[in-house]
């Protein structure tokens, strides 16, 4: 599978599409174009980066509706809405459920392609801040339930000696915890661990 971003378009009208595809094709970009929504669903890989460039009205699915459903598949990927003159309210609410960004028929293509590439950009960041979610989530995991707790109260910032007495356990029993949770999670030192444990809490 191909990790180079992706412009992906999603455009009932053919001749948008290969002016699109056109355009992106002379900058170097990866361009892949769909001629409706229900076959960019069927077609699309979350795993593979980029951005969506997405025509806010067309037939059967328009865009807002497909944003949706990605947004109901917990698909992240970010979207820049192409509008047609009077369709800045549909623009806002589009932006309102998480879009990228509306760009407003005709544009210059300069326009366009300095907002791809900052979309490209977020997708990268935001696919990054996952990788390292999970991989907090797998630590975390290892953890017995006893030793979450450890951590959290450690995240709070209590001692030893407050954890051992909200938990009712000895002060060595809450050290051996300590220094197990921070073998499991991979963590030398305090700095490490607590970043960790709020994202945990937050995911």
């Amino acid at each position: 599978m191909s990790t180079q971003p992706t412009v992906f378009v999603v455009d009932d009208d053919a001749a948008v599409r290969d002016s699109l595809e056109m355009l992106f094709d002379s900058t170097g970009m990866s361009v892949e174009s769909f001629a409706s929504a229900s076959r960019f669903i069927d077609y699309y890989d979350p795993a593979r980066p980029g951005c969506l460039v997405l025509d806010i009205r067309m037939p059967d699915m328009d865009g807002m509706e497909l944003q949706q459903v990605l947004k109901e598949k917990q698909v992240s990927l970010p979207i820049i809405f192409i509008t047609g003159h009077g369709e800045v309210s549909l623009s806002v609410k589009a932006l309102k459920e998480g879009a990228y960004d509306f760009i407003e028929k005709p544009f210059e293509d300069e326009v366009l392609l300095e907002s791809i590439h900052d979309a490209i950009v977020l997708d990268a960041k935001n696919r990054q801040l996952a990788e390292r979610e999970a991989d907090i989530r797998r630590r975390c995991e290892r953890l017995t339930p006893r030793e979450k707790e450890v951590m959290q109260h450690i995240a709070d910032g209590k001692s030893n000696k407050e954890i051992a007495a909200l938990l009712e356990l000895s002060h060595r029993t809450v050290e051996v915890h300590r220094a197990r949770l921070m073998e499991k999670m991979e963590v030398k030192s305090l700095a490490e661990l607590v970043p960790m444990a709020l994202m945990y809490r937050g995911s």
